[in-house]
């Protein structure tokens, strides 16, 4: 085992296996859930690969007070036998980490308090588990009834099942499981040796973020390969992931319009997120941004006139986008429609390690 706890990089860096330290899986635990006692760090991944004659574990906790990222691992021997600490006990955030690690490779928990099934990957180490019996939590009572949504969902999502506990309007508990139509994703990258088929699946992983899952794959690439991407590369793609995020945040709006049955809300948020759409189909033929980013070059530049009428788009979205907003966050209906719904504190928050708008929204 190694002497040095962690190494610590900038995102978007190229690490060799052999530069990460190994730890024993006490240290392994006590170092990665320690980090995430200060608000700015967070688990930005923790997974397992067969290694050797066992398993090795690598996790990576960003710090974003330093816009760092510490990489350490551990290596698990006979995981058949082994009955491990869990870190989710410690730090909740790691908790569908280590349920797809349970689930993928068999490692058992002596305490991990939520040890189901996470997406019923084909290559799942337990056959017998099917998704129709997954174990949803239960309450009985006679004063409480069960709502179930999905698995057929909104069509540019995941399809999921979303299982509801409510008492009248207000919902006690709510468990969603996402595994309904698991395509192997992570598989198909490994064994596909095809850049163009690889980028084409990273921009077919989810229709709400195809900028965002284009440029993380492509970043990783150019990384692995040693290749700086040209300036009007890296514009074009913040651009791209920047419009995405106001395209899906507008349509979420109106998403939340139409669930508390305001209707004006739900057409004024709707609208106003279909010309920033079309404003891909304008830049690249496609309103989801599909074909936009490439590894290794920029394929539509992003010009002067793209530039102007980019503006003119914009100061007319923000204009309509206020006045919406005004009327929508003082409307007594929607106030009271929403009183209670999705509140999240901001110990909550930490604990569970959420991110980007959810954070900030709890004050993080």
């Amino acid at each position: 085992m190694m002497t040095t706890t962690s190494r610590t990089i900038a995102n978007n860096t190229a690490l060799s296996l052999a530069d990460i330290p190994v730890l024993s899986y006490e240290d392994f635990l006590r170092l990665n859930t320690g980090k995430l006692g200060r608000e700015s760090c967070h688990v930005v991944q923790y997974f397992g690969f067969r290694y050797q004659d066992g398993l090795k574990l690598i996790c990576c906790v960003a710090d974003d007070s330093v816009g760092t990222i510490e990489v350490s691992s551990t290596e698990i021997a006979n995981i058949e036998s082994q009955l491990l600490p869990s870190m989710t006990a410690k730090h909740l955030s790691f908790h569908p980490f280590e349920r797809s690690l349970h689930e993928k490779f068999g490692i058992r928990y002596a305490d991990h308090p939520w040890l189901k099934p996470l997406r019923y990957p084909f290559d799942r180490i337990n056959q017998s588990q099917a998704i129709a019996d997954y174990p949803f939590y239960q309450i009985s009572s006679e004063e409480l009834h069960e709502v179930g949504v999905g698995p057929i969902h909104a069509g540019v999502i995941e399809p999921g099942h979303f299982r509801f506990i409510c008492n009248g309007e207000q919902i006690l508990h709510l468990e969603i499981q996402l595994g309904y139509q698991h395509r192997g994703v992570e598989h198909l990258m490994v064994t596909n040796n095809h850049l163009l088929k690889r980028t084409l699946l990273a921009e077919s992983i989810a229709g709400d973020t195809v900028a965002g899952h284009t440029v993380a794959f492509v970043n990783l690439w150019e990384t692995m390969c040693g290749y700086t991407p040209s300036t009007d590369a890296r514009f074009a793609r913040t651009v791209a992931i920047e419009l995405e995020r106001i395209a899906i945040h507008t349509g979420n709006l109106s998403a939340i319009c139409t669930d508390i049955g305001y209707q004006l809300g739900s057409a004024v948020f709707g609208r106003l997120r279909t010309p920033i759409i079309n404003f891909f189909q304008e830049w690249c033929g496609n309103r989801l941004a599909k074909g936009l980013i490439r590894p290794g070059y920029n394929p539509w530049y992003f010009s002067k006139d793209l530039a102007a009428r980019l503006a003119e788009l914009l100061e007319a979205y923000e204009k309509d986008l206020d006045q919406m907003w005004k009327v929508f966050h003082k409307l007594p209906g929607v106030l009271a429609r929403l009183e209670k719904t999705g509140s999240v504190s901001k110990d909550v928050s930490a604990s569970i390690g959420t991110v980007g708008m959810a954070a900030r929204a709890s004050g993080i």
